[in-house]
């Protein structure tokens, strides 16, 4: 079974509803259709309008990597909590605010928690395989 990372439509308006928690219900009257759309459910249930001409932008656990970092966002206050909520892709947040994240905050949904874990060994990896390059490419360049 799958989990939900991202639980959203985009009318023909092109207005994005997303539902981000439990009964967190979205709507909008669209102005090219004049159609009601309607998300509702977070990360625990899909309930939405049924037009025929609404884009699902639903994402799963089992889709790549990637995917699910760029459309996972977390809301945040700034480094100083004095911002206004903006929220921010996980494939976009700063290394040292994920490890925050995971060390401070106690009820991560779970697959947002393996989302922040994959993200950091992903950059970790990159990390590695950079500096592996770079004392290969030191290591040649001394031979001559």
């Amino acid at each position: 079974m799958s989990d939900i990372v991202r639980n959203a439509i985009q009318t023909p308006d092109g207005t994005i509803l997303e539902s981000h928690s439990r009964w967190d219900y979205k709507s909008h009257v669209d102005t090219k259709t004049g159609k009601d759309y309607m998300v509702d459910g977070g990360h625990d249930y899909i309930r939405r309008s049924t037009h025929a001409d609404q884009v699902d932008l639903s994402v799963w656990s089992t889709d790549p990597h990637k995917k699910q970092a760029d459309a996972a966002t977390w809301g945040t206050y700034g480094p100083n909590g004095d911002q206004p909520l903006k929220r921010v892709p996980i494939s976009e947040m700063s290394t040292l605010h994920i490890e925050n994240v995971l060390k401070n905050v106690q009820s991560i949904y779970p697959v947002y928690r393996t989302i922040f874990e994959m993200e950091l060994r992903k950059r970790k990896d990159e990390l590695e395989a950079y500096n592996h390059y770079e004392t290969k490419s030191v290591d040649s360049s001394n031979k001559r």
